[in-house]
């Protein structure tokens, strides 16, 4: 087998646009690529499988099974490898990403796909995305256990894409332009926690959660309706109805509440939070006239950065 001089692969990030918390309890939620945030693997022969970045050396070890490695790094090249039915290639694999890590971002999922592209090109192939995404999400399991597939699903599609707990994650594409600003609190919080406060709610006033929980579903299933329709101001209404319903489920904060509010008095469309809550990351729907003046309000308003993406139609 004769290798590649130089690879060079990449996977974008991504993050969680509706539905949060009510997709643990049976309802839909959507999640998008984040293009402008992403991971990139670079390849060059070396004497043996290396993986390297920044704070980071590993090697690939010897006559070891692929589903042995407890690595997620080494266990990507290992078992990319072994789709082919090969060993991992003598490469230095050096991983470079612009994705904030345990920011709900999908910086591992990424990691895993941009990896899995390089070996198997430096073994002469071009790994469908079919089968790469099954790659990445067992070593998803690997990080968080029991995934949802959804994280992996958008990264290697790099695609919108509606899930539902419990059946295959489906891409779908957008009608028209959608421009949206990711805003970091800065403040960090456990998603497990606010899962478990969610649950405690369902437990201890059903009759008050459950209602919540369907309204989500609902909000999430028009969402990805104007979504593929490119209809953003019905988008950004419905972005707002997700955040309110989650606030009743104790999942917002005050960081967040005010990034939200700093949004729409600046102009954006809509505005909410995304992923676990309690701190984390907003997300806010703006128009490329007033990006600018949202972004400015979300810095000033306390957001320790703020990302620009966009989804757009296939052309």
């Amino acid at each position: 087998m004769s290798f590649l001089n130089s690879i060079r692969t990449s996977a974008p990030a991504k993050i969680i646009l509706f539905g949060e918390h009510a997709v643990v309890y049976g309802q839909p939620a959507l999640a998008v690529p984040v293009t402008s945030l992403g991971v990139t693997v670079e390849a060059v022969p070396d004497t043996t499988t290396i993986i390297e970045g920044s704070d980071l050396l590993k090697t690939l070890p010897a006559n070891v099974s692929h589903n042995e490695l407890l690595d997620p790094l080494l266990r990507m090249v290992a078992s990319t490898a072994a789709h082919f039915g090969q060993r991992g290639p003598a490469m230095r694999f050096t991983i470079n990403s612009t994705i904030p890590v345990a920011s709900g971002l999908g910086s591992g999922a990424a990691v895993s796909a941009a990896l899995g592209r390089a070996v198997a090109a430096a073994l002469g192939h071009t790994i469908p995305n079919e089968s790469l995404n099954a790659l990445v999400y067992e070593v998803e399991r690997i990080h968080h256990g029991t995934p949802s597939g959804i994280d992996n699903t958008v990264i290697v599609y790099a695609q919108p894409v509606y899930f539902i707990r419990g059946q295959s994650p489906t891409t779908f594409t957008v009608g028209a332009p959608i421009h949206l600003l990711i805003a970091d609190t800065g403040v960090s919080a456990l998603t497990r926690e606010s899962v478990g406060d969610v649950r405690k709610l369902t437990e201890t006033d059903p009759q008050r959660a459950f209602p919540l929980i369907e309204a989500v579903g609902d909000v999430v299933r028009a969402a990805h309706t104007a979504l593929m329709q490119g209809d953003t101001a019905k988008l950004g209404g419905l972005m707002l109805e997700n955040h309110r319903l989650l606030q009743q489920l104790t999942v917002s904060s005050t960081e967040l509440d005010s990034l939200v509010a700093a949004a729409l008095d600046a102009g954006a469309l809509g505005a909410k939070l995304s992923g676990g809550g309690r701190g984390g990351n907003m997300i806010a729907l703006v128009t490329p006239e007033t990006e600018q003046a949202v972004a400015q309000a979300l810095i000033r308003t306390g957001a320790v950065r703020v990302i620009p993406t966009t989804l757009t139609p296939p052309a």
